[in-house]
C-alpha cells in the first residue's frame, strides 16, 4: 500500500490554475513536503521523508507543475521506484545524487519543457538561498518568484477527496483514544501510555503519528513524555496527530482517572460550552484574528484570561499546522471549504489543562464537524 492518495482528486486543480493565471505563472516548483505531497499524491515514509523536510538535502525531490502540460518529478534513484508505484504523476527524471545537484537537473527539465523564459513560482520559505541563486544562474532568462503564499491559498480550500481522508484520519485517532484511555491505570508513566497510543495509531493503519500526553500535574506539556506517574484524580491532556495517506487526523481529548470533583465537572462544562461557541463563530468572511478575539472575549466572560498564542489553524497534506493560523491580528478571511483544527486552551486563572481540539469544515450555515467519533460532551472517566 502506498502512502499517498495516488489520485489527482485531492488537488484543487481549478483553484490552482486560477491562481497561476492570476500570478502569470508558467510553472510552479514544489519542494516542501506539504506542496510536494499535495501535488504528487505521495507522502514519503521514513528516511525518504527526511529529504523532503530538509531544505539542504542532497537527495531532494522536486515537482515541476507547468500551467500547460503534464507535471514531472525530479528525484534521486532511491526514491524513484516508490514514486513510480504510488504517485499519480507518471513522469520522473532521475539525477545522480551526491554527484549532481537536483537543481541542475531541474533547470535542464525546465529548459526542455520550453519554460526557461517563463515566470516560475518557487517556495522562498523552503528553497535555500544557495539553491535559488544556482537556479537563477542556470535559467538567466526566467523570472523566479515566490509562490509560497499562492500555494497556501490553493491548499486551504479542500476537495471532497481531501475531506474523506481527513474523516478517515480523525476516526482512526479517536478510535485510538477510546482504546487507550480505558487502559490507563494509577501508577503508570506518561511514557508507557504514550507508547500505547502511538502503537494503536500505527496498528490501525496510520503511516506515522506524534503528539503529547501528560498529567495535569506536569507543568511543561510539550517537553516530551516523561516518567511522571498518572495518579488517581489526574486529568489526562493530549494533543496528537495521526497521518493516514499523508492527511492528518488531529484531535485533543481529555480524560480523568477516577470520578471528577464537582468543581472540575462544572469547569469542563463551561469550557466546552465556550469551545462550541468559538467553533460556531468560524463562518466565511470572519477573519482569523476575529475568531481569536471572539475566543478571548468568550473566556473573559467566564472570568478566565486566554493565554495561548493561537486558537487553531488549518490542516493539510504532510504537515498538520498550515495557514490560516487563527491568531491575534490575522486579517485573512475564512472561506467556504477550509478545514480548521480548533484548539482554544490555556486559561489563567482556571483549568488551563483543559484542551479539546476538533477538525471542522467552514460552512456558510455553521461549521461541519469532521472529528465526531469521540463524544466530548462530558469528561471521559477512566
Amino acid at each position: 500500500m502506498g502512502l499517498g492518495s495516488g489520485s489527482r482528486d485531492t488537488i484543487n486543480i481549478a483553484r490552482l490554475e486560477e491562481f497561476m493565471d492570476r500570478e502569470r505563472l508558467g510553472a510552479i516548483v514544489a519542494r516542501s513536503g506539504q506542496n510536494f505531497t499535495y501535488l504528487s499524491g505521495l507522502a514519503y515514509p521514513g528516511t525518504l521523508a527526511r529529504h523532503v523536510d530538509l531544505a539542504d538535502s542532497t537527495r531532494a525531490v522536486l515537482l515541476l507543475w507547468p500551467r500547460h502540460g503534464d507535471p514531472v518529478i525530479v528525484l534521486n534513484a532511491i526514491a524513484d521506484k516508490l514514486t513510480q508505484r504510488d504517485s499519480w504523476v507518471t513522469r520522473t527524471v532521475v539525477y545522480d545524487a551526491y554527484n549532481e545537484s537536483p537543481y541542475t537537473r531541474l533547470g535542464q527539465v525546465i529548459r526542455e519543457a520550453g519554460l526557461d523564459r517563463e515566470r516560475i513560482g518557487l517556495e522562498k520559505n523552503y528553497v535555500s538561498a544557495e539553491h535559488w541563486e544556482a537556479l537563477r544562474r542556470g535559467l538567466p532568462h526566467a523570472e523566479l518568484v515566490d509562490a509560497s503564499r499562492t500555494m497556501d491559498a490553493v491548499r486551504w480550500v479542500k476537495t471532497p477527496a481531501e475531506l474523506a481522508l481527513f474523516r478517515k484520519g480523525a476516526d482512526l485517532l479517536d478510535d485510538a483514544y477510546l482504546e487507550v484511555f480505558s487502559t490507563i491505570r494509577n501508577g503508570e508513566t506518561e511514557r508507557a501510555v504514550h507508547s500505547r497510543l502511538i502503537g494503536s495509531c500505527l496498528r490501525r493503519g496510520a503511516n506515522w503519528a506524534h503528539g503529547i500526553l501528560n498529567s495535569n500535574r506536569n507543568t511543561i506539556p510539550y517537553a516530551g513524555e516523561s516518567d511522571e506517574l498518572f495518579l488517581t484524580g489526574d486529568v489526562v491532556r493530549t494533543d496528537y496527530v495521526a497521518y493516514l495517506d499523508g492527511y492528518p487526523g488531529h484531535q485533543s481529548r481529555v480524560a480523568i482517572l477516577g470520578k471528577p470533583s464537582a468543581a472540575l465537572h462544572d469547569d469542563y462544562a463551561r469550557y466546552r460550552d465556550a469551545y462550541v461557541r468559538i467553533m460556531d463563530h468560524c463562518r466565511p468572511g470572519v477573519t482569523a484574528g476575529g475568531v481569536y478575539d471572539f475566543a478571548v472575549q468568550t473566556f473573559a466572560k467566564l472570568g478566565w484570561r486566554y493565554t495561548s498564542i493561537l486558537v487553531g489553524h488549518s490542516v493539510g497534506a504532510w504537515w498538520h499546522q498550515q495557514e490560516p493560523i487563527i491568531a491575534r491580528g490575522r486579517d485573512l478571511a475564512l472561506e467556504e471549504g477550509m478545514v480548521l483544527a480548533l484548539e482554544p486552551h490555556g486559561l489563567d486563572p482556571g483549568p488551563g489543562f483543559l484542551h479539546l481540539q476538533d477538525m471542522v469544515v467552514v460552512r456558510r450555515n455553521g461549521p461541519e464537524l469532521i472529528s465526531a467519533k469521540f463524544d466530548t460532551r462530558d469528561l471521559f472517566v477512566i
